[in-house]
């Protein structure tokens, strides 16, 4: 059985029934976001902005110190990125405390036996989207990225129906309810708002950037893409198309609560915070080493295990595209709340909402034969 502990305060009203008041909490949070966003820019100096985020000296640094536990590489996906350019990729938006003291925090027994090795793609082998890698672009959407394919994966896992959903609906028209789109955004707000509000299919409104923006003199930010609420496609319709989430939730802040989660109803979202030295990561157990703290990153947390060393390890799902990192995937250290990486972990789970009108279309639709 899953304990929830939660004190209710204005935001356990949810968006559809107090539009005031969450203007009044959206602002506000709004107004802190940019205020630690312009503090956090001011710390660093513009000859380090305007410098490469990958530097050879960074990459060494880590390669010749053999307590580091991870290979660094000059990616491919960064090779013409300041370090400016980077940190508009790291969209997390910090939420205010009214806000989190005001979601429910989900704890599991701790009777549940866990295996030592866990890896989503293995255990729901059925579930095709677990194993995407996809590419933000040049764009801070990794909130709306990091809560979609959690709640697509959830789909699979909970009723059995591969579904590939819409990050371009999540950061095109919750707006300031979210944040600021391509400038970053709150997961706990894009999960309340999958609650209330749903999210399309990809097939319905694809992703406004399919294949990212790396070349030499690319436009090094995109704005955030206009809500259109109309499907590309003819076939579909906008509110049919829509899928939704029960309830937000914060998972509790320890590795057995997470893991727990993560077994018992799939991968989750996860916020960190990512330093430079992050960008060079190539495989192995990352642990912070060297370089400033560049800003907040959301991705999906999909499994966890123990390296050869003896290292244990979550493990994550970027969306950095498959040039970066191991695959597109990386390992960070456990248990220690390596990067605060286990201080931040935001879920829901999948309603059943439109999923029957969804199967009914679809099998009238097939093509039958015996």
């Amino acid at each position: 059985m899953i304990s929830i502990s939660c004190r209710v305060e204005i935001g356990e009203m949810g968006f559809s029934f107090v539009p005031f008041a969450i203007l009044i909490l959206a602002f506000s949070s709004s107004f802190l976001n940019i205020a630690w966003a312009e503090t956090e820019q001011q710390h660093l100096p513009i000859s380090i902005l305007n410098s490469p985020i990958l530097k050879e000296s960074i990459a060494k640094q880590i390669n010749e110190n053999p307590e580091a536990g991870w290979e660094a590489a000059i990616n491919p996906r960064f090779s013409n990125f300041t370090v400016a350019q980077f940190k508009r990729l790291l969209g997390v938006k910090k939420s205010s405390r009214r806000e989190l003291t005001s979601t429910p925090v989900i704890t599991h027994p701790k009777s549940l036996k866990l295996p030592k090795n866990f890896d989503a793609r293995t255990a729901w082998s059925q579930c095709i989207t677990i194993g995407r890698i996809l590419d933000q672009g040049h764009c801070g959407s990794c909130w709306a990225f990091g809560a979609v394919e959690s709640l697509q994966d959830r789909f699979c896992i909970h009723f059995d129906v591969n579904v590939t959903l819409s990050v371009n609906d999540l950061l095109a028209c919750c707006g300031f309810l979210c944040g600021f789109g391509c400038d970053g955004g709150e997961p706990l707000y894009a999960w309340r708002y999958l609650s209330h509000h749903g999210v399309v299919s990809e097939e319905c409104d694809p992703y406004f950037d399919q294949t990212g923006c790396a070349h030499p003199g690319c436009e090094p930010s995109y704005p955030t893409p206009k809500c259109v609420k109309k499907c590309v496609s003819g076939n579909l319709l906008w509110k049919k198309s829509k899928h939704y989430t029960v309830k937000a939730y914060k998972v509790k802040s320890n590795p057995y609560d997470i893991m727990a989660e993560v077994f018992k109803n799939g991968p989750v979202e996860v916020a960190f915070t990512v330093y430079e030295d992050f960008a060079h990561y190539k495989s192995g157990v990352y642990k912070h080493i060297t370089g400033d703290a560049l800003g907040g990153h959301a991705v999906k947390l999909i499994g966890w295990g123990t390296s050869d060393d003896g290292e244990d390890y979550w493990l994550l799902a970027n969306q950095w595209n498959r040039s970066w990192g191991d695959d597109g995937y990386f390992k960070i250290k456990r248990g220690t709340n390596e990067c605060g990486i286990e201080g931040d972990i935001t879920a829901g789970l999948p309603s059943s909402k439109n999923l029957i009108r969804e199967v009914t279309d679809m099998d009238a639709n097939s093509d039958v034969s015996f």
